[in-house]
């Protein structure tokens, strides 16, 4: 058998995920059924991260073991030939070793959440964005999010259906950050960590959005992640703002 690694990109919209769900349309899935037309043997795709329903993807990855030494571009190539007309594209393949594991080997998952800032209805950004129609104070945004950096009991930030053990996580860094381009103002919020509880980032987004609308004060985020509490949490961002943009591994598998 060999193992390859690829670098996978989705528009999450028409998916309900990442993972595959019996009469369901997911991305796994239909990697898989891609997948079989090259291998009827294989046991398909291991992905980086699950992500939920309508969330995006620019760098997600995932590892697959086929019988044929299979050269990396035609591999990317022909599996893009049978995803189509999916919106899934594999941007990238390489050849791995046996213990490159897509999930367990990496060392920092990076995500991006996007906030369209503009009174308009969306067009070209709809369903790829969190489309707020009121400004938002990014200096308070920023006092919140530093509360939330570093290790700790993230309970009211995960979603009553996580699965996860325990609660307590570590966020390296979350950078806000604006821009202005022709569909209007936005702001990216980007977040770094090994890894994440279900719902973690669009609550802690979510929450963000109240103390940019000035309906929260910077503070209550600390009070609200010191609570323990699910209820103390501000309302979730939608999935359509958020993308799994980059994993890190120890090297870099597709130089």
């Amino acid at each position: 058998m060999n193992r390859f690694a690829l670098k996978i990109e989705y528009e999450g919209t028409q998916f309900h995920g990442w993972q595959t769900q019996p009469g369901l349309e997911t991305v796994q899935g239909a990697i898989n059924l891609a997948v079989k037309n090259l291998d009827a043997f294989s046991e398909g795709v291991t992905g980086a991260g699950r992500t939920d329903a309508g969330v995006h993807a620019t760098g997600q990855v995932a590892h697959i073991d086929l019988k044929k030494d299979w050269d990396s571009y035609q591999l990317q190539q022909a599996l893009n030939f049978y995803l189509k007309p999916k919106l899934i594209s594999i941007t990238a393949s390489a050849k791995v070793d046996f213990d490159f594991h897509a999930r367990f080997s990496a060392v920092k998952r990076h995500y991006l959440f996007k906030i369209l800032n503009r009174n308009s209805p969306l067009t070209l950004e709809k369903n790829r964005c969190w489309h707020v129609r009121h400004k938002l104070d990014l200096k308070k945004m920023k006092k919140g999010a530093s509360y939330l950096i570093g290790k700790h009991d993230f309970t009211t930030f995960r979603s009553t259906l996580c699965q996860a053990k325990s609660p307590v996580k570590s966020i390296d860094k979350i950078e806000i950050l604006k821009a202005t381009s022709s569909t209007g103002s936005s702001i990216q919020i980007k977040f770094t960590a090994r890894s994440y509880l279900h719902n973690q980032i669009r609550s802690i987004v979510g929450t963000l959005g109240k103390v940019g609308s000035n309906s929260w004060v910077p503070e209550q985020v600390h009070l609200a992640l010191l609570s323990k509490n699910r209820a103390a949490c501000g309302p979730v961002a939608p999935a359509a703002g958020l993308y799994l943009y980059k994993i890190d591994y120890k090297s870099d598998i597709f130089s």
